[in-house]
């Protein structure tokens, strides 16, 4: 009877373990911020930088959060958000750093790196954080080789091993992180793609005055751009070449999303896009679809995957894909299904494209109607694209749908072992 019992407890405890295990693995930092409304400040900008994903993707993190009167000194010198998404970098630390461990650093002093660090923009070391045990229990923290002038506060939350949110003082101080970022007007798209494999793409996009001007209109609000390498491109030249004025400028938009999408941000998300050809009734989608590192895009017509980071800063994004994505509302699987006359094995692989099914292709058709002047004609208006709120709560959701994810599974677990142990008794 005794055994019975046992098997019987176990089995209700176990799940129990299961649940809050697969849940704690997952963290998300706005949501651990909101509580503390001193640092409503910082959370605000570690959502409008987008830095809030970046944290949350990571397994063992440690966050320098800094209180709004802190934080009223930094918005206070009237940075763009692209300066403050670097400044705010370096107060993340890519590992763990709890209370008890910060005042116990072996041999007095440690280095820790930061996400700054990570973007390959801070030279040498000043991307790292020097963390260093003062006398009297003051820990000093500042970047390296800099003046060790924010201290150590309080833990504000602390998930062992995971996420260590910890206050100090004042925001670090950091000349290299504060310099001048380009204001987004100034960046120049095409010398930025030419420089990085995607020439043909930015030559093709430079000799259409009305895309031209959409992508440079467009930086400012945030914008994602998915050109196609050089080989892709040179192969599909000639379709290009046989779209109409209208169609080709639709055509360049499309390879654009109106909002910036860092790569962390496009792993964690999965569904449909608004491009900056989308008007009306032309709906100009691509989907998304990640699997682990891997990132595609695709339409009904094709499918390619992102090969390359070209840049990823705050509100501009460029990623190098290894086909030329091609909208349903221009091409018909037809096109796709011929066999490509460039011998480029990207071009290739865009003929070998899945064939849509019947149905679907009559409806490509009629998108593919006469009088194209008509339907493309203001596509260098580009409708709007989500709702900023919704951009920023990506981090938000992703995370939360990790935890909801953990909390199902561990559901089901227990009502398994729920059933097990009645058949016990």
């Amino acid at each position: 009877m005794a055994k019975k019992m046992r098997k019987v407890t176990i089995s209700y405890i176990l799940p129990i373990i299961l649940l809050l295990a697969v849940e704690t693995h997952a963290h998300n930092v706005t949501r651990l911020l909101a509580s503390h409304p001193s640092f409503s400040s910082f959370n605000h900008f570690l959502t409008q930088t987008h830095l809030a994903g970046e944290i949350n993707r990571r397994t063992t993190i440690t966050v320098l959060a800094v209180d709004n009167a802190a934080m009223s000194a930094l918005t206070s010198k009237g940075y763009p958000i692209s300066t403050i998404k670097n400044i705010l970098s370096l107060h993340v630390l890519l590992d763990y750093f709890g209370a008890k461990k910060i005042h116990q650093i072996r041999e007095g002093s440690a280095l820790a790196a930061t996400l700054f660090q990570a973007t390959g923009a801070a030279p040498g070391t000043t991307g790292f954080v020097n963390i260093t045990d003062l006398r009297g229990g003051k820990v000093g923290l500042g970047p390296d080789g800099g003046d060790l002038s924010s201290f150590f506060v309080k833990s504000v939350e602390e998930v062992p091993y995971n996420i260590s949110i910890i206050q100090i003082s004042k925001v670090l101080p950091s000349e290299t992180a504060s310099a001048p970022t380009p204001a987004p007007a100034e960046m120049n798209l095409t010398g930025i793609m030419s420089a990085h494999g995607c020439k043909v793409f930015a030559e093709t996009l430079l000799a259409n005055p009305g895309a031209s001007k959409t992508y440079q209109e467009s930086v400012e609000g945030g914008m994602t751009v998915f050109c196609p390498g050089d080989d892709a491109m040179k192969g599909f030249l000639p379709k290009y070449k046989n779209l109409t004025a209208p169609k080709k400028e639709a055509f360049l938009d499309f390879l654009a999303v109106p909002t910036y999408y860092s790569m962390a941000m496009l792993k964690s998300n999965n569904g449909p896009m608004n491009t900056l050809a989308t008007d009306g009734a032309s709906k100009f989608e691509l989907t998304v679809q990640n699997d682990g590192e891997k990132v595609t895009l695709r339409t009904r017509i094709n499918t390619v995957q992102i090969v390359d980071t070209i840049i990823d800063e705050q509100p501009l994004a460029i990623y190098a894909t290894d086909k030329v994505l091609l909208p349903k509302e221009l091409f018909k699987a037809s096109a796709v299904e011929a066999p490509a006359p460039a011998p480029a094995p990207e071009d290739g692989d865009v003929a070998d494209s899945p064939k849509p099914a019947k149905g679907k292709g009559k409806g490509k058709k009629k998108k593919a109607a006469p009088s194209p002047d008509d339907s493309f004609g203001d596509s260098d208006s580009p409708a709007e694209g989500p709702d900023g709120d919704a951009d920023d709560a990506t981090a938000d959701e992703a995370s939360a749908v990790r935890i909801v994810a953990g909390a199902t599974a561990g559901l089901v677990v227990s009502l398994f072992c729920l059933f097990a142990s009645s058949s016990l008794l």
